[in-house]
């Protein structure tokens, strides 16, 4: 039978286009409402927090471009955390062998580049100078999850050797550059990867008190810059006349940290202390930007941003938590773990609890490198909790409501986008 427009019958280029449009706008009124917004939302409120604590350094410290450069480095990776999310996220576990593999190649270039302050961890790039260390760790989470996704050899002792493996080359690379700080954060990210995979807590136990055993091997290793901030922790004295050599940092942090008291000095119409030299705190726009967010809005200010790294990663486990297709899963326990433990050491040790180790504020302190990595990592995980289907036989499946509804692959494409 055939068709005619006008009287004699529906037009079909019309009915087809008219039904186009109301697919596409279906699609984007889905994609909106399993967007886990929770998440990009306390992101974007942590940075727009860092550029409060920037401006308080322009205030104490003098004008600088940083705040401006921030400015630039959120409009970029903002879109870049949306970017992320736009594509189906299992394209990525045919890609992260060779991400990380590329990864690896850039740490051992990076170690050819000429030193900045001691460390080798910046290639220049003209305009801004790029660290391979911050997205190598999400390339090491998607390696790492693709290698654990359909096994279970990680259930037995022998079986967590390659995960070991995985993780030790960066590890070690970055330790050379050296930065402690970023390189601390593989091993939490490699024991809840772990975990989450099915990993014995006997085994993974068993395997931290041989690592334990190997301290001593890799307190020589590292630099004496290094052990000197260690040993500072145990040291440290409360008030007095600040230390010379590493226990200034830790001395100045907690003294700017205690003049915001409970409201913060912008509460105040004084300030505290006359003395300019009790505001003097080195990196106080990047690794110690907590410092001045608490000195500038207090006790409260920093307990609000410190819930918000809270939500970000309670909001993210649960996407873990109902993700069923195991890639996805294991990314998600990756990039919660890297994001928390990140923000966790940061704060520690602006309170004297942990070393000084020169890692960022995630999504706060001022660093390119660090916010588009990160937020690509946060994008990343949006991806995954827009799709909490899985693929069981050449099958998709997905949960609705709570009830999983296996539906023939072409049907999938054409009707339900599950990505």
């Amino acid at each position: 039978m055939i068709f005619r427009s006008g009287a004699d019958g529906p037009d079909l280029r019309q009915s087809h286009a008219t039904g186009s449009l109301t697919e596409r706008e279906g699609w984007v009124t889905e994609r909106t409402t399993r967007l886990p917004w929770m998440i990009p939302l306390a992101c974007m409120t942590i940075s727009l927090a860092g550029l409060a604590g920037l401006l308080r350094a322009d205030q104490l410290y003098g004008a600088s471009r940083l705040f401006e450069r921030q400015l630039i480095w959120m409009s970029l990776s903002w879109p870049v955390m949306f970017v992320m999310t736009a594509f189906p996220y299992r394209i990525l576990r045919n890609w992260s062998p060779l991400l990380y593999l590329l990864s690896l190649a850039a740490l051992v270039f990076v170690l050819f580049m000429p030193p900045v302050n001691g460390s080798r961890r910046w290639i220049p790039l003209g305009l801004f100078d790029f660290q391979p260390s911050e997205p190598a760790r999400l390339a090491f989470i998607l390696a790492l999850a693709h290698y654990l996704m359909y096994r279970d050899t990680q259930r037995t002792l022998q079986g967590l050797i390659p995960p070991f493996v995985i993780s030790v080359f960066p590890l070690l690379l970055i330790l050379k550059e050296p930065d402690l700080g970023t390189a601390m954060l593989f091993l939490p990210i490699l024991y809840t990867m772990l975990f989450a995979s099915g990993a014995k807590p006997l085994h993974l136990l068993l395997a931290a008190l041989a690592g334990i055993a190997m301290l001593p091997l890799l307190w020589h290793q590292m630099s004496s810059e290094q052990r000197s901030r260690v040993v500072t922790v145990f040291t440290q004295q409360d008030g007095g006349i600040a230390p010379s050599g590493d226990g200034f940092h830790l001395h100045q942090s907690k003294q700017v940290l205690a003049l915001g008291g409970i409201r913060g000095s912008v509460a105040q119409e004084e300030p505290v202390i006359d003395d300019p030299a009790a505001w003097t705190l080195p990196a106080a726009r990047t690794d110690f930007i907590l410092c001045l967010i608490g000195e500038r809005y207090g006790f409260g200010g920093v307990a609000v941003l410190l819930l918000l790294y809270v939500a970000v990663v309670c909001r993210g486990l649960l996407i873990a938590r109902r993700t069923r297709e195991p890639f996805g899963r294991l990314v998600a326990v990756g990039i919660v773990t890297m994001i928390g433990t990140q923000a966790l050491i940061n704060a520690g040790m602006t309170v004297g609890l942990m070393p000084i180790t020169g890692i960022t504020l995630p999504m706060c302190s001022y660093g390119g490198s660090s916010l588009l990595s990160t937020y690509a990592a946060v994008g990343l995980l949006v991806n995954i909790g827009m799709r909490p289907g899985y693929e069981v036989g050449g099958w998709q499946s997905r949960v609705f409501d709570g009830v999983c509804v296996e539906v023939e692959p072409r049907i999938v494409a054409h009707t339900c986008d599950f990505g």
